[in-house]
């Protein structure tokens, strides 16, 4: 039997962390198939134990340092 991984797609603000409801921008892929989401902090915070459990992580926390601003530079 072949298992072929689909590469995963961007995380978006309709993706909450697991833990809290705040936005995720880590998804963690588990060998049993499923998935779990978590905002950057509790991915901080659960580092250790998700490395040992997962066969993915799909860390997007880069994002929120590259936030472009939305109001021009005379409405700051």
């Amino acid at each position: 039997m072949t298992t072929v991984l689909t590469p995963a797609s961007p995380l978006t603000a309709a993706d909450r962390c697991d833990r809290c409801g705040a936005q995720a921008y880590l998804r963690v892929v588990l060998a049993s198939g499923g998935e779990l989401l978590f905002c950057a902090h509790h991915g901080r915070k659960f580092e250790p134990e998700l490395k040992k459990i997962a066969v993915e992580i799909q860390d997007e926390s880069g994002r929120l340092a590259t936030t472009a601003a939305s109001a021009d530079n005379d409405e700051r």
